[in-house]
């Protein structure tokens, strides 16, 4: 029996670590989208799996670099089940207010990745989920983006690029959702993680363990959270987080 297939985006540390890991670890096979190619975790984690970890250069803001990766994964296979579109960057500038001057240019550079990058690299592994068992597309977001609820007064680039996300993905749904394509939208939490260039040690959570239930969630058709085992109402799109709470948009 063959492995199912699934492609992380930036997967090189964090919570896209955390991720590839627990699905090598149930036995899939793993694209792993890499954009720091000195980082050391990706090439420890395929020697212990080297028949199921590929490793791929993949820049999600580039055109040019997701086209190149979507091309070798299918010299690989014809098909991937689930697509983790879980890249993304957070600004060191400051962004305090108004009052402050913004870096526009810094503003575009999250566009880019947290915004575009998911939604290019949805439209060029399309072909592949559609000859995959699952059809998931998965998208790691942020309660930053939640207008309804996110109390930030600042961070424009950040809060801004993850409410683009979300709205996207509202469009990818209601064109996706009626050929039989399955979403999961995910607030991982507060991490420990090097978005900002240096890992947050102040962080309340390990990605291993917003990893987790963010696995059981992607997978799953019921909520991982839920002791009845409620099902997924999979024509109702939601974002939750590692505690299994719906956010607003």
């Amino acid at each position: 029996m063959n492995a199912h297939n699934a492609v992380i985006t930036g997967a090189d540390r964090g919570l896209g670590f955390a991720l590839a890991e627990g699905l090598l670890e149930r036995g899939w096979r793993v694209f792993a989208g890499s954009y720091l190619p000195h980082w050391p975790q990706l090439a420890e984690l395929r020697e212990r799996y080297p028949d199921l970890l590929v490793i791929l250069p993949l820049d999600v803001s580039s055109d040019a670099s997701v086209q190149a990766a979507a091309a070798a994964v299918e010299e690989r296979t014809r098909s991937i089940d689930l697509l983790i579109n879980n890249a993304g960057v957070i600004t060191d500038k400051n962004e305090d207010a108004i009052r402050v001057p913004q870096d526009y240019e810094e503003i575009i550079r999250l566009y880019q990745v947290n915004s575009l990058g998911p939604v290019r690299t949805s439209e060029a592994f399309l072909p592949l989920l559609e000859h995959g068992e699952l059809k998931r597309l998965c998208y790691v977001s942020s309660e930053a983006g939640s207008i309804g609820k996110a109390e930030r007064t600042a961070w424009f680039a950040y809060c801004m690029s993850k409410a683009a996300l979300n709205r996207g993905i509202r469009h990818l749904f209601g064109r996706l959702r009626p050929d039989g394509y399955t979403f999961r939208l995910y607030h991982p939490g507060w991490m420990r993680t090097y978005m900002s260039g240096e890992r947050n040690a102040e962080a309340e959570l390990e990605p291993s363990e917003s990893a987790a239930p963010a696995l059981d969630y992607f997978l799953g058709s019921t909520l991982p959270w839920d002791d009845k085992a409620h099902a997924i109402d999979e024509d109702e799109l939601v974002m939750r987080d590692w505690q299994g709470r719906e956010w607003p948009w």
